[in-house]
Formats: structure tokens, C-alpha cells, sequence
């Protein structure tokens, strides 16, 4: 039977066999032709990948005759049978430095047993899977850093009954000498600036409505006065236009609000009966006539509504960018975690980044953008296992930071971690970061589709290598050449697609660039099984 192995026709798919996530897999199929099985013979095959220094034991499958006995898939002596068996094995390293893919079987009839030849059933393993890639993008946490802060002082004048002279008492309360605090400091400091003074000004509900509104009226114009009059004694010119008086007559939700948080014990029945009155002149009258009978009324909750609110907005500027990359890295103590962060992105040189953010984890350790952003600067250094530590301590300070997950979880790909990795990706937010490093980790996984359709737009390596490995050579060719990357590996995947294609010139010129910008590919090349109708374009 053995002679005449070529009768049963095995196939091997694919051929040569490849390298598909971290398994290779095969896929066997023939058949036993009618009067070919001897009824009372049984067999066992096992395929079996060998290859320099090593070999892996696909299952073994067991066959027998119809009178033979054991537990085998029976074939007929008659009919004959069709063989499908598929196996998988984990990947070794090895395997792609030719490797073979034989079939070894022994046999048994009756009393008599033995060992035939092994016969070569395609060469493996086509590793170009491999070749993937650390190019996932690992991301900064973003500063939020603002050089001019907008910020409002506040500041309340209240009036006497139907006046709206400003009281001298008012310029001794605490509010107005911090609003003349912070005119003197603009005054003297060229960071500081007032941009804006808007007023809004209000009378108690218990005048008539139109004198209430043209009271309010020149509340808030004396409001202004007294505002601009301190701006103009410290020399600030502020626009007529940013001076703004926003009358809004009778406070009238003021009052129910000032009633509902008293201690009048009959609060709740006042406000029914007033709330009763759609004619606001006639409630007017009535709260004249209660607050005669509740002097808290007359003494507290309305005097407190005659005001003028005063909002006066400045801005305050930070640093400039010459000052903070001095004192990032000479006085970071003196600066915010967000300037600290700013800063670093204002150097070229990754040590002096590096050197920023190390500051910001000393300053502010408990803010995990320095610690993921120390990370991200040592991965672009190539310091792969301190970049672990400073993501782990990010990641112990905001676990569920989309940024940081991502970052753990390309840094455990790169480490060939894939369940680690993603596990951190299920966790991260989604970013064109994280699906472009997801697509690097399909490749790996062996699920180039989904690869493809993870990485978009982006004109890599990677997403030409899962266009390769997806059947796809003509798109990955025209990703590779639009990718503007002129590297050695570029060149290499040019001369896989050019053997895909067929194109034995092509093959030669893109292989030649390639050692020539990197003779240690020479080999990779030697042994590649993408080039195994080639030998001759290689020259070797």
C-alpha cells in the first residue's frame, strides 16, 4: 500500500503550511480508492512538522480494513473512502527555518506490524505572520492646560428704601476691599486684567412696578459708577461696552426665596395669600401691609432684596513658554500639574520630555498623566520595562482611564501578552489609537480581516502585512507605496507582494533594497518560504 501512496492523492491546505496566530494548522484531505484498503490491515498515520533542531506530532489518525479489529475509521475494500482530517499545533520559533511537513505511518496485518518511510507532504512553516509590527501608537494624557484663566470677583451693594445712592457703610464691607484689591493688582501687575464689569440690580416687591424698575435702573448705574470711578483712580480704561447694567426691577422670586428660608412661623400661609394676587400692584400693597405686622419682613428679608450684584471679570496669564520650560525643569514645584504637562510637550529632545514628566510624578504623584506620559516617553525610548512600571503606577491610580488601558494593553501585545492585552483593550474607551492597536493585536491573534478593519485609513506596515496575509497583494502593494515609509521591512513586504503577484523582477528589486538597507534580513530571505519559486531573483 505504501507504494502506491500517490493513489490516495493527499492535499495539503495550504501549502506551504502557515503560520496563523500562534497555531499552525493543516488541513489534509484524499481518499482511498475502491480495492485499495486490504480488509484486514490496520494503519496509523501522524503528521509531522521537522525541522532543524526540532518537531511537533500532529494527532495521529488510525485507519483499518472491515475485517480488522480495533477502534479506526473503517474503509471499505470495495468502495474505498475520502480522508478530512485537520490538527493544529502550537508555533515554535523554528519551525520556519526549513521545516517539512511528512507523514509517518505504521502498519499492522495480523501477527505482522512495521514502520514505513516518511513521505513529504509540503513544506512549512510560511511565517510571515511574523513579521508584524511594534508600531502600536501609544498615547499622552493631554494637558488641560489654559495660559489666560478667566475668573469673576463679586461684589453687593445695598440701598436704602426707594434710593439708589450707594451707602458709605457699603464701601467699608469686606467685598468691596477685595474688588479694590484686585484693581490695584491689575493696576500693577501686567498679568492681571479686568475685561468686564456686569451689574445686575433689583428692588423689593413692595414698591409700585414702575418705580421699582426705574429704581433698579439707577441701582445699577450707580453700581457702575462706583466701580468705575476705583478703576479710573488705578489708571484701567475699561470700554463702555464692557460695562453693563442689567436692571431687573422687583425681586420678587428673591422674596419667596428669602421667605421659604426664614423663621416667620407663618411663612408658608403668607406666601399662598400672596401668590394669590395676579395684579402685581395689589401684591405689592399686601406685602407693605404684612411687613407692618411681621417686623422680619420689614427689617431683614426686604432690605436685603434693594441690592445691586456685581460681577467684575478678569483674567489672569500664566507663564510663558520660555519661563516654563526653565522652571519644568529648575522650579517644577512651583508649577500646576497642567503646566507641568504643557511644558514637557514644548521639548523636542525625548530626555528633556522625559525629565518634565518624572517632575510632574514627583510634584503631583497622585495625577496619573505623569506617570502614563513618563510611560509613553520610554516606550519612544525603548526602555520597554521602566515604560511597565510607570503605566502600572498609572493604572493604579486611574484603573479605568481609557488612555492608560490602551497603553497597558499595546505594551503586553509587544510583550506577546495577546490575553493581557486584550483584556486592557475591553477596558479602554474608544479611540483611533485603540482600534489601530487592536488591528495589530488581530494580526497576531491570526484575524486579518478584522485587522483590516480595525486599523482604517492608516497606511502601515501592519495593515499591509494584514493585507498580505489576507490574499490581498495588489491592495497591500498600493498601502505600502503610499505609505511613504522607505524602511528595510517596506521593502521586504514589497518584494512578498511581488512574489504573490508573480513578478520576478519585482521580487529582485525589492529584495536587493532591502538587504542593502539591512543585510540581516539575508536570512530571513534564505529561508522564506513566500520566496520558494524565486531562489533565482534572490541570488542565492
Amino acid at each position: 500500500m505504501i507504494k502506491t501512496i500517490e493513489d490516495v492523492k493527499l492535499e495539503v491546505n495550504p501549502s506551504p503550511v502557515v503560520l496563523q496566530g500562534d497555531e499552525v494548522t493543516i488541513d489534509i484531505t484524499g481518499n482511498f480508492p475502491p480495492k485499495y484498503f486490504a480488509k484486514k490491515v490496520t494503519v496509523e498515520a501522524t503528521p509531522v512538522l521537522v525541522w532543524d533542531g526540532g518537531e511537533a506530532a500532529f494527532e495521529t489518525v488510525k485507519f483499518q480494513g472491515i475485517d480488522a479489529a480495533g477502534n479506526g475509521t473503517v474503509v471499505s475494500w470495495e468502495n474505498g473512502k475520502s480522508i478530512s482530517y485537520m490538527a493544529k499545533v502550537p508555533y515554535e520559533a523554528g519551525m520556519k527555518d526549513n521545516a517539512r511537513l511528512e507523514l509517518r505511518m505504521s502498519g499492522a496485518q495480523g501477527d505482522k506490524t512495521g514502520d514505513f518511510p516518511a513521505v513529504e507532504l509540503s513544506l512549512g512553516v510560511m511565517a510571515t505572520q511574523d513579521l508584524v509590527q511594534p508600531d502600536e501608537q501609544f498615547v499622552i494624557a493631554p494637558d488641560n492646560f489654559q495660559r489666560v484663566m478667566t475668573y469673576v470677583q463679586d461684589l453687593t451693594f445695598n440701598y436704602n428704601y426707594q434710593s439708589s445712592a450707594v451707602k458709605r457703610a457699603e464701601y467699608n464691607d469686606e467685598d468691596w476691599k477685595a474688588a479694590k484689591d484686585l484693581m490695584a493688582l491689575a493696576a500693577s501687575a501686567d498679568s492681571v486684567n479686568v475685561v468686564g464689569v456686569a451689574t445686575s440690580s433689583y428692588a423689593s416687591p413692595e414698591g409700585e412696578i414702575n418705580l421699582n424698575e426705574d429704581l433698579a435702573m439707577k441701582r445699577a448705574n450707580s453700581a457702575n459708577k462706583a466701580v468705575s470711578r476705583e478703576l479710573a483712580r488705578k489708571k484701567i480704561d475699561l470700554d463702555e461696552a464692557a460695562l453693563r447694567a442689567m436692571p431687573k426691577g422687583e425681586d420678587w422670586e428673591g422674596f419667596k426665596k428669602a421667605m421659604r428660608a426664614s423663621a416667620i412661623a407663618d411663612k408658608d400661609l403668607i406666601l399662598r395669600v400672596l401668590e394669590m394676587y395676579s395684579d402685581k400692584n395689589k401684591r405689592e400693597e399686601e406685602i407693605k401691609n404684612i411687613a407692618k405686622t411681621y417686623s422680619e419682613i420689614e427689617e431683614r428679608i426686604l432690605p436685603d432684596l434693594r441690592r445691586s450684584q456685581v460681577a467684575i471679570t478678569y483674567t489672569v496669564s500664566g507663564y510663558t513658554d520660555e519661563e516654563l520650560v526653565d522652571m519644568s525643569k529648575n522650579n517644577a514645584d512651583m508649577l500646576t500639574v497642567e503646566e507641568l504637562l504643557f511644558a514637557a510637550t514644548l521639548f523636542d529632545d525625548l530626555n528633556d520630555q522625559l525629565e518634565v514628566y518624572q517632575n510632574t510624578t514627583r510634584v503631583h504623584a497622585d495625577d496619573f498623566r505623569g506617570h502614563n506620559n513618563v510611560g509613553v516617553t520610554l516606550m519612544a525610548m525603548g526602555r520597554m520595562k521602566q515604560a511597565g512600571d510607570a503605566f502600572g503606577a498609572a493604572q493604579t491610580l486611574n484603573s479605568g482611564n481609557g488612555t492608560v488601558q490602551n497603553n497597558v494593553g499595546a505594551l503586553a501585545r509587544q510583550n506577546g501578552d495577546m490575553d493581557a492585552a486584550e483584556t486592557a483593550y475591553g477596558k479602554a474607551s474608544g479611540s483611533p489609537e485603540l482600534s489601530y492597536n487592536k488591528g495589530v493585536l488581530a494580526i497576531a491573534q491570526g484575524n486579518y480581516g478584522r485587522a483590516i478593519s480595525s486599523m482604517g485609513n492608516n497606511t502601515t506596515l501592519n495593515l499591509a502585512l494584514a493585507k498580505i496575509l489576507n490574499d490581498d497583494a495588489n491592495g497591500a502593494r498600493t498601502t505600502l507605496e503610499n505609505s511613504g515609509d522607505d524602511s528595510a521591512m517596506a521593502s521586504y513586504l514589497l518584494a512578498i507582494c511581488a512574489a504573490r503577484l508573480k513578478d520576478n523582477a519585482g521580487v529582485k528589486k525589492n529584495i536587493d533594497a532591502a538587504l542593502a538597507k539591512d543585510p540581516t534580513l539575508r536570512a530571513r530571505a534564505q529561508n522564506d518560504l513566500e520566496f520558494r519559486n524565486h531562489k533565482a531573483a534572490l541570488g542565492m
